[in-house]
């Protein structure tokens, strides 16, 4: 096996939330874009504390498609097959909320709501709305009905509260960590050049 050649970004976070809470970590991050010219240290924190945007697509199907309902399959051959449609659904509205947002080049993606989607299409089928398009083109009615119902510009960042579900989760001891109601925050990024090699992490 080969050896890939890596970075090591060490920065602490700050995080402050609404009600002047403050949490403070200490990160690590390896990645293989070791060109520090090309690739900025603290643009690659920011886009790093982006990640759980992907998280977004487990929450856009459990939430949103499903509105918090379970499937309502009981064998496993059933489950497998509403879980296609559930992803082949999702999978299509992504493609048409793309397409929506590659007609305006300066659109920042982020400002396409998920919701839009599911609820026009859900138009469409149960009351035949918008079946005739405005006109002839890879948008279409779901692409406009996006388009027309941008997020703002600029958001603020924002934690979700999160709770304890169950008592004997062995996530307990970490319930106390976070907000109890969702709230914005600021963050702050402060970059370690590490000029001499990687020094141990203090354990306390």
């Amino acid at each position: 096996m080969g050896k890939l050649p890596v970075r090591i970004v060490e920065a602490w976070i700050t995080v402050t939330y609404q009600d002047g809470t403050v949490r403070r970590e200490q990160w690590r991050l390896a990645t293989s874009l070791t060109d520090h010219t090309r690739y900025p240290a603290r643009e690659l924190v920011t886009l790093y504390h982006e990640r759980w945007q992907a998280e977004t697509t487990y929450f856009s199907i459990k939430a949103t498609m499903l509105d918090g309902r379970i499937l309502r399959s009981h064998r496993p051959e059933e489950v497998d097959q509403e879980v296609y449609a559930l992803l082949t659904v999702y999978q299509a509205l992504i493609r048409i909320t793309a397409d929506a947002t590659t007609s305006r080049p300066s659109l920042d993606p982020d400002r396409i709501s998920f919701t839009i989607a599911p609820e026009t299409a859900r138009d469409q089928v149960t009351t035949a709305a918008g079946i005739i398009p405005r006109e002839v083109t890879l948008v279409g009615t779901i692409g406009y009905a996006i388009l027309d119902n941008l997020l703002p510009a600029r958001r603020r960042q924002r934690t979700k509260a999160r709770t304890r579900k169950n008592p004997t989760s062995k996530y307990s001891k970490n319930s106390l960590q976070h907000p109890a109601i969702a709230q914005y925050y600021a963050l702050e990024a402060e970059v370690t050049v590490m000029e001499e090699g990687l020094k141990a992490r203090s354990k306390h």
